[in-house]
C-alpha cells in the first residue's frame, strides 16, 4: 500500500508547487504527451536507446501497477504530467527493486528528481523493500548526481557500458539532513518570491476608492513599491491615479505577487488570470472562506488547489496582508496604513485583526520591522514557512510569532530548536491544550511553557510581553549569565526591582541596588551606571528613574537621560524604567519595573539555552524495527512493540477467578505480588489494591479473594522483583509539539502536584538527562537521606527507547509505564499501557509534502 494514495502538492527548488499522485491506466495520454516532448537526449539517456514512441505494450505495463510490487508516481504541473517515477521488486517477496524516473526537458534542474526519490523510497520500505538498484549511463551526470546527493551508501559497478548503483533506502541521520535542507531552501525560495516581487496585481479594487481592495492599493502606491503596481479592474481605465488593465497579461510588465480582494464566487477566475501573467503567489483579503463554514472551507480547498496547480502558493485568505521594508522593495500589501520603521525584526500573525494592533504597537515603540506577514486561514503559508524563510534572511535578526494554532507542531518544534541557535524567536502562543490520554492529561501549563523554551522559544502570553522582549532583542546584546546590577534614584523603586529580578530567578549582585537618591544629578546617575556597567560580577543592568521634585535639580542636572549612552558604552544589555522623558535610542524603556525585569529574565533564559550544548541522538543497541512493524499489525501487539525497543515489562498474567489466579502463581513462581486490573488501581498500595510478596498458595487465595472484593474479580499476577523507587514514563501528543515524553516520580503525591518533565519527541542524550533530573522529586533518585542513588543512566536509556519508538511508530497514540521501578542496579518496568490507533501519515514525518 503506497503511502500517497491522495493527491499531495509538493515544492521544487525553485519555490514553485507541482502535484505528485499515484499513477493510473487513464495517465496513459498524458504519459504519452510528455513522451513526445522529450528531446532525444532525454529519450536516450532513460532508455538507452532513441525510442521515439512507446509501444502500446509498453505504455499498458507502464500505466498499470500494483502499488506494492510495481509503483509508480507521476508528477503534474497544471494538469499536464511532467515526471514519473517508478519501482519494480526484483523477484516476488525481494527486498530489492529497480529505480528509474524521467523529468521532461523544460522541468529538468528544478529537483523534480529528489522529490521522486523520497516518495517511491517511502512507499517501498512500507512494502517489505529495503534497497534500491538502478542503472544509469555514465554520461548522466544529472541522474547520477540525483543519487549520490541524496544521503544514501550507494554502491557503483560499471560493466557494458552502464553504470550499475544499489543502496539501502533505510533512513538515515544522513537521508534526514539532506531532506530537511531541501526542504528548508524549497520553502524559503517560496516565500522570498512572494516578499520580494518585481511587480504586484491588485484584483478588487474599486474605482470609487472604497473597500478593502483600494486601501491595500492606496498602502502600495504610497508606500512608495519599487516595482510595478498593476490594478486588474473590468472596465476601468484607471484606479487610484493608477493604469488599469482587463487582465494582468495586458499590463505588459512582470508580476510576482497578486492582491486578491474578491468575493469567494471570484476567485477561480482570478486564480487563472493570476497564472496566466506568471505570477507566483497570491495574497487573499478576502472573507468568507473557511472561517463562514463548511461551503466557504470547499471554497478555500478549491483555491489552494487551483493556486498550487499553476505553481503559486497562497497567503491567507481572510488575512491581513504583507510587508517588507527593504529599501530595494518597501512593500506594504497590507491593510495597516503604516508600517513600522525599517529595522530587523520579522513578524507574523496568523489573525488579521491582531496584526493590525501588534503593528501599530510594534510602531508607537520605535520597533524596527524587516518583514511580516499575516496568514488568516492559514490555507497554505503558515508559521512554519516564514521560519524557514527568515532563517537565513539577512534583513532579520529577531523572529516574533502570534500564533492561535498549530497546523505542524512538530515540525514548529524541530525548526524552533535549529533557528533559535542562530535567531531568537519569540511566540505569543497559549499554553491551554486539550485533555490527553492515558492517565496523564499532559503537560499543564508550567510545562508547556518550559517545553517551549527547552525548544529555544521565548514564549509569552500577551502583546505588551512580545513587545517587550522584541525591543530587548533587536537593541541589547544577550546576557552573559543571570548576574544584575540595578540602578536608580529612588530607593522604593530599586528595592522593587531587586524583589522583581529574585521572583525571576536572576540574582542581584552583592552591593546591588544601588540607590543613588533623588537628589543626584546626571553627572553623578552617569558615573553610578558606568561604574556598573564596568563591574565584572554585573551581566546586565536594571535602571530605575524617577523624576525630581520640581526645582530640585538644575536643568544640566536633571538631563540624565542625555546622560545614559556614554554611560552604558560597555554594551552590556540594559532594560530601563523611566517614569518621566523618553529613553536614548536602542534602549529598551518599559512602563513598570515588573515588565523591564520580566523580559530581561525571559532573554536571560534564551541565552542559557544557547550556552548549553544541544546533545545528540544516540544510536540505542536491542532496536528491532522489523520486529516493530510486524507488532503493529492488525490486531497490534503492544508488549511485543515494546520489547522490539528494549522495554521489557515484567510478565503479567491476568486472571478473572480464584483457581486461575493460583494457577497463574504456581506457573511464574512465588513470591507474588497480585494487583487489581484497573489501570488506575495497579500502584494504588495505599488503597489496598496490590498486595506483594504472597509466599505461598494459601496467601495468594486469601489476597486474590480480598481483593476480588474490593475492586472486581479481574486481578493481575506478577513475580515479585525487587524493590526501588517508583517512577512514571508518559508519552502524550501535545497540540503545539507534536509527541511528548513525560517523566516523575510515582506516588499520590506527586500526581496531584502534576510534578513531571516533560520534552519533545525525538530526544538527545541530554534531553532524556534533564528529564530524569527535573522533576522537583528528583532528589529522592539521586540518595536521598542517606539512600542509595539509583542508576539514572538506566532510567536516561529508557526515556531515549520511549523517545525512538514514539518518533518512529506514529500509530502509538499514547503510553504509559507505571510504575518503573529504579534502584542502583537498575530499572524494572512493571506495567505498561500502549494506545495503538490506524495507520496515520503524522505530519514532519515522511517524504516532503504541502
Amino acid at each position: 500500500m503506497t503511502t500517497v494514495d491522495q493527491p499531495v502538492d509538493v515544492l521544487l527548488s525553485d519555490g514553485s508547487a507541482v502535484q505528485l499522485r499515484p499513477i493510473s491506466p487513464d495517465d496513459a495520454p498524458g504519459i504519452v504527451a510528455m513522451h513526445s516532448r522529450f528531446s532525444e537526449r532525454t529519450r536516450y539517456l532513460r532508455y538507452f536507446s532513441p525510442y521515439p514512441r512507446i509501444p502500446e505494450r509498453d505504455l499498458i505495463r507502464f500505466v498499470t501497477v500494483d502499488h506494492r510490487d510495481r509503483e509508480a508516481f507521476v508528477v503534474l504541473a497544471g494538469e499536464q504530467i511532467v515526471a514519473v517515477g517508478r519501482y519494480e521488486r526484483l523477484g516476488p517477496q525481494s527486498p530489492e527493486a529497480e529505480v528509474a524516473f524521467v523529468v521532461e526537458d523544460a522541468y529538468q534542474g528544478r529537483g523534480i528528481g529528489s522529490v521522486l526519490m523520497e516518495h517511491l523510497a517511502d512507499a517501498a520500505r512500507r512494502n517489505g523493500i529495503m534497497s534500491f538498484v538502478a542503472e544509469v549511463l555514465p554520461t548522466n551526470g544529472t541522474m547520477l548526481r540525483v543519487f549520490s546527493d541524496f544521503g544514501y551508501q550507494v554502491q557503483r559497478e560499471y560493466a557494458d557500458g552502464v553504470v550499475h548503483l544499489s543502496f539501502p533506502i533505510a533512513p538515515t541521520e544522513a537521508t534526514l539532513e539532506v531532506q530537511f535542507g531541501r526542504e528548508h531552501r524549497t520553502e524559503a525560495r517560496s516565500i522570498a518570491r512572494l516578499l520580494a516581487p518585481r511587480g504586484i496585481a491588485v484584483y478588487g479594487a474599486s474605482a470609487t476608492g472604497q473597500g478593502v481592495g483600494a486601501a491595500v492599493l492606496g498602502h502600495l502606491r504610497d508606500g512608495g513599491f519599487t516595482g510595478a503596481v498593476v490594478p486588474v479592474h473590468p472596465s476601468a481605465s484607471t484606479v487610484a491615479g493608477l493604469p488599469a488593465y482587463p487582465s494582468a497579461v495586458d499590463a505588459g510588465v512582470p508580476v510576482d505577487l497578486a492582491v486578491v480582494a474578491v468575493p469567494p464566487a471570484a476567485v477561480t477566475a482570478v486564480v487563472a488570470d493570476a497564472a496566466a501573467a506568471g505570477v507566483h503567489g497570491l495574497v487573499v483579503i478576502s472573507a468568507g472562506f473557511a472561517e463562514a463554514g463548511a461551503q466557504g472551507a470547499a471554497t478555500q480547498r478549491a483555491l489552494v488547489r487551483a493556486a498550487h496547480a499553476a505553481g503559486m502558493r497562497v497567503v491567507g485568505p481572510n488575512c491581513l496582508g504583507v510587508a517588507n521594508t527593504d529599501p530595494t522593495v518597501r512593500l506594504n500589501a497590507t491593510l495597516a496604513p503604516a508600517l513600522p520603521p525599517a529595522g530587523r525584526v520579522g513578524i507574523f500573525s496568523q489573525s488579521g485583526a491582531f496584526g493590525v494592533a501588534l503593528l501599530a504597537e510594534a510602531d508607537r515603540r520605535g520597533l524596527g520591522l524587516s518583514s511580516f506577514v499575516s496568514a488568516g486561514n492559514r490555507a497554505d503559508v503558515s508559521g512554519n514557512d516564514l521560519l524557514q524563510y527568515w532563517q537565513d534572511d539577512p534583513g532579520t535578526d529577531v523572529i516574533m510569532l502570534y500564533l492561535e494554532t498549530f497546523g505542524n507542531p512538530r515540525k514548529f518544534a524541530r525548526l524552533a530548536r535549529r533557528i533559535g541557535r542562530s535567531k531568537p524567536v519569540v511566540a505569543l502562543a497559549s499554553p491551554a491544550r486539550p485533555p490527553g490520554v492515558g492517565d496523564s492529561a499532559g503537560p499543564d501549563e508550567v510545562a508547556v511553557a518550559a517545553l517551549f523554551a527547552q525548544s529555544g522559544v521565548i514564549r509569552v502570553d500577551t502583546v505588551p510581553e512580545l513587545l517587550d522582549v522584541g525591543v530587548l532583542l533587536a537593541n541589547q546584546p544577550l546576557p552573559a549569565g543571570g548576574r544584575v546590577g540595578v540602578v536608580g534614584n529612588s530607593s522604593a523603586l530599586t528595592g522593587l526591582a531587586a524583589t522583581a529580578c529574585v521572583g525571576q530567578g536572576l540574582t542581584v549582585v552583592d552591593g546591588y541596588p544601588r540607590d543613588v537618591g533623588p537628589s543626584a544629578g546626571a553627572a553623578e546617575f552617569a558615573a553610578a551606571l558606568a561604574e556598573t556597567a564596568s563591574d565584572d560580577r554585573v551581566d546586565a543592568l536594571v535602571v530605575v528613574f524617577a523624576p525630581p521634585l520640581p526645582g530640585q535639580l538644575t536643568d544640566v542636572d536633571a538631563d540624565v537621560i542625555a546622560a545614559l549612552p556614554a554611560a552604558l558604552a560597555l554594551g552590556k544589555p540594559t532594560v530601563a524604567t523611566f517614569l518621566v522623558g523618553r529613553p536614548p535610542a536602542g534602549m529598551p524603556a518599559y512602563g513598570g519595573v515588573e515588565e523591564a525585569v520580566r523580559a530581561l529574565a525571559r532573554v536571560h533564559r534564551y541565552a542559557e539555552w544557547l550556552r548549553r550544548p544541544p546533545g545528540v541522538a544516540p544510536e540505542l543497541l536491542r532496536v528491532d524495527r522489523v520486529a516493530a512493524q510486524a507488532a503493529l499489525r492488525d490486531p497490534p501487539d503492544p508488549n511485543a512493540l515494546l520489547v522490539a525497543y528494549g522495554i521489557e515489562p515484567v510478565a503479567s498474567v491476568s486472571v478473572d477467578s480464584l483457581d486461575a489466579a493460583v494457577d497463574a502463581a504456581a506457573g511464574l513462581g512465588f513470591p507474588v505480588a497480585l494487583k487489581a486490573a484497573a489501570p488506575g488501581l495497579r500502584h494504588r498500595v495505599d488503597l489496598g489494591a496490590v498486595r506483594l510478596d504472597l509466599p505461598d498458595e494459601a496467601t495468594v487465595r486469601r489476597a486474590y479473594a480480598e481483593l476480588a472484593a474490593r475492586f472486581g474479580a479481574e486481578v493481575l499476577v506478577q513475580p515479585m522483583v525487587p524493590p526501588g523507587v517508583a517512577c512514571v514514563v508518559e508519552l502524550v501528543e501535545d497540540p503545539a509539539f507534536g509527541p511528548v515524553v513525560g517523566f516523575g516520580l510515582g506516588g499520590v503525591a506527586t500526581e496531584l502536584l502534576g510534578d513531571r518533565a516533560w520534552r519533545a519527541v525525538p530526544l538527545t542524550d541530554r534531553d532524556a538527562a534533564e528529564l530524569v533530573d527535573e522533576p522537583r522529586a528528583a532528589p529522592l533518585l539521586r540518595g536521598h537521606r542517606g539512600a542509595a542513588p539509583v542508576d539514572r543512566a538506566a532510567l536516561a536509556d529508557l526515556l531515549l527507547r520511549v523517545g525512538q519508538l514514539a518518533d518512529e511508530q506514529p500509530r502509538v497514540r499514547s503510553l504509559t509505564l507505571n510504575p518503573v521501578l529504579a534502584r542502583p542496579d537498575g530499572i524494572t518496568v512493571l506495567h505498561a499501557q500502549v494506545q495503538v490507533g490506524g495507520p496515520v501519515a503524522r505530519p514532519d514525518t515522511g517524504p516532503r509534502r504541502l
